[in-house]
Order: C-alpha cells, then structure tokens, then sequence
C-alpha cells in the first residue's frame, strides 16, 4: 500500500491525551511543576452544560481547558482545607482546533491549554498569560 493510500488512523483517545497532558507537564521547568503544586488533571469529550450555562459560551467546541478551584494567591492557609483544584482538558475542543490552525501540533497544542489553565490555578489573568507566552515566543 502506497503512503498516499495509507489510513489515517484514530483520534487520540481521552487517555491518549491525558497521556500527552502528562508528558507536556513533566517537560515544564521543575520550579514551575512545584508551583503547581496537587492540581488533578483530567481530560473530558467536551465541557458539561453547566460549566458551559456558567460561562455563557453557546458552543461547546468554544472551551478547549478550564481551571476549577481556589487560585494558590487566594487561599486562606488558616481556614478550611480547599476541595481540590483541578484543570480540566476538553478532548473534542482541542482536536477541532488543532485541525482547524494546522501550524502547531497536537503536543503543543496540549502544553499550550496545559500551561494556560495552570497560569489560572497561579492567579494569573488571560491578560497577564498572554503577555508571558507573547515574551517567551
């Protein structure tokens, strides 16, 4: 079978993903991983309707990564323990745009998302991540 005719394959799958999650994580500089601190990462299809009702996003292909929890900047280290904090990946999204853009691939795209939503868990705003992927590209 000529490369031309070859198949193309599957998608990744949710632990494809999450597996490329991981991997793009432990590339990240070990003082920032620290910073991180006991984030739990999971990886969804697609946001659910509540998160999406919350956020007014209409589409759910319009949510590639979400940050759910207390940031590290506003947590009261003498009151309640908060639940965890987590940063979830939305499968669907990420390849849809990932085919739609074309110019980077999948596993930067991930680390992208990836490191976005923990510049949340950080505090950090859209803004302030931007500025700080704008001066390191």
């Amino acid at each position: 079978m000529s490369e031309a005719h070859a198949p193309f394959g599957k998608a990744p799958s949710l632990d494809d993903l999450a597996a490329m999650a991981e991997g793009a994580f432990q590339t990240l500089p070990e003082g920032f991983r620290k910073l991180t601190g006991d984030v739990v990462f999971r990886v969804d299809d697609f946001p659910s309707e509540e998160v999406l009702d919350e956020l007014g996003i209409e589409d759910a292909f319009g949510l590639t990564g979400l940050y759910q929890g207390i940031d590290i900047g506003h947590r009261d280290a003498g009151g309640p323990a908060p639940g965890p904090s987590m940063i979830f990946l939305y499968r669907r999204p990420i390849l849809d745009e990932w085919a739609e853009h074309g110019e980077v691939t999948l596993e930067e795209l991930v680390t992208h998302v990836l490191v976005h939503e923990i510049g949340h868990h950080m505090g950090l705003s859209d803004a302030q991540i931007d500025a700080i992927e704008a001066s390191a590209g």
